[in-house]
């Protein structure tokens, strides 16, 4: 047998990759799920970091490019494997990522292919077929992918026709080059004062928004100033909605659906007495592990935000509504296999109702942010609409570009933040975000 192909790290990085590409097209499970639970119990126990890194890659790569894999591969099987074929289909996916797009040898990649179908019950039967498709994919790979429509090929089609309409081909086409690119690592520092000393220490760029930005690659908690909670880890993106309420120091906020806690972080580090509230203890018990790294403190409540009421009302409320994701595909590529319409319209309906809710938990002029990660309208600019047109108490408070680091195309025409994965594109992208702030006039003020 050829030395690559022996049992070791080599074959059980790739089938743990196989499981984690199973687990999201197959079960419907998100991939950093799966992955901690193949980390803590399954294939990927046994592994380095650094194997279960390479793992999380080819199952990053084999959904980022999942269409344009599946199109070689149809070109090569002269028929559609049966139900009773088991994970040959992963494994000729997974081994697919491998020799198009992530330069491993190819022989290593076919070997290794043909000894994980031979160790699963079902696919055993098709390795001779794994053997011979992988070979070809080998030899003309590169040719049968000669003029498909990358972009199209590689998202499903309802997501297609939402972002062309929202924002039109040309932008669509461009927000889905940044899902075939590894995302940098954004990180936000605790001191702003220490902003260009750790950018120094950590070989980062400063952003105009004022995060941190290096390279993907390597553990996170062996970066300088992990241990001593000089800064934590937060998309660019993500880090602009807390920044939107000016002036926290003193002051008290409510964040509602904390979890898993950048912007209380945030807030914390601004200066703000931080409620975080969140429904899910263990999510919430990390952000009790950040805050004590971080020697930050907030507040932290268990409880659905539908059913609080603490019989006060707050000056300043972020609410990081649930949602899709979508926007978020360029770290989290399954999102975009995981969510369907009807995941859209239940999100949709659940931040209209949180919304409604958060808005009476504020005392009159105060100051709401409302957020999600998606790049749906539909939990965005349509649902601060028809908040805004259902409370005629409440305004829209436009944002200014030099709040955002003079980032003007992000704002709409409204003066609510929308990024997309194509902006910033010259310096590794941002994440899709939707920030909108509302105030409610106090009673002796008037709408304008």
């Amino acid at each position: 047998m050829n030395e690559a192909a022996e049992s070791g790290p080599g074959l059980e990085a790739r089938e743990g990759a196989e499981a984690l590409v199973a687990a999201v097209l197959m079960q419907g499970r998100a991939l950093d799920e799966a992955l901690a639970e193949e980390a803590a119990r399954g294939r990927l126990a046994r592994l380095t970091p650094s194997d279960r890194g390479f793992a999380r890659a080819i199952a990053a790569t084999t959904l980022r490019h999942l269409g344009e894999i599946d199109h070689a591969l149809g070109l090569l099987l002269e028929k559609p494997l049966p139900r009773r074929a088991g994970l040959t289909e992963t494994i000729l996916r997974s081994a697919a990522a491998e020799i198009l797009f992530l330069d491993v040898k190819p022989h290593a990649a076919v070997s290794l292919a043909v000894e994980a179908a031979s160790r699963d019950e079902a696919a055993r039967h098709f390795k001779s077929l794994v053997n011979a498709v992988l070979r070809r994919l080998a030899r003309e790979g590169h040719k049968l992918l000669e003029g498909i429509d990358r972009e199209r090929a590689n998202l499903v089609p309802w997501l297609w026709e939402s972002w062309v309409a929202a924002y039109g081909e040309e932008r669509t086409r461009a927000m889905l080059r940044a899902l075939w690119e590894e995302p940098p690592l954004d990180l936000c520092v605790k001191r702003e004062e220490e902003r260009e000393l750790w950018a120094a220490r950590l070989g980062a760029e400063i952003l105009p928004t004022g995060s941190l930005r290096l390279a993907a690659g390597g553990r996170i908690e062996r970066l300088d100033g992990y241990e001593e909670g000089a800064w934590w880890v937060q998309d660019a993106a993500a880090a602009l909605p807390a920044r939107l309420f000016g002036d926290l120091r003193g002051r008290d906020v409510l964040d509602l659906c904390a979890a898993p806690g950048g912007k209380t972080l945030q807030l914390a580090a601004m200066g703000a007495h931080v409620t975080a509230l969140d429904r899910s203890a263990p999510r919430l018990e990390r952000l009790r592990q950040n805050l004590a790294r971080m020697k930050l403190e907030a507040g932290i409540v268990v409880s659905d935000a539908m059913r609080f009421t603490p019989g006060r009302l707050w000056d300043f409320i972020l609410l990081d509504a649930p949602c899709t994701a979508t926007g978020t595909f360029r770290r989290h590529p399954d999102v975009l296999r995981l969510k369907k319409p009807a995941d859209r319209d239940r999100l949709a309906a659940l931040q209209s109702r949180l919304l409604a809710h958060a808005a009476g938990l504020l005392a009159p002029g105060g100051t709401l942010v409302y957020c999600t990660c998606s790049l749906e309208r539909a939990e965005g600019e349509d649902q601060i609409a028809s908040f805004l047109a259902a409370h005629p108490d409440f305004a829209r408070q436009p944002i200014a570009p030099a709040e955002i680091g003079g980032l003007g195309e992000c704002l709409t025409p409204e003066g609510d933040l929308r990024t997309l994965p194509c902006d910033l594109a010259g310096k590794g992208g941002l994440d899709g975000f939707f920030a909108a702030r509302l105030t409610r006039p106090s009673r002796n003020e008037s709408r304008p």
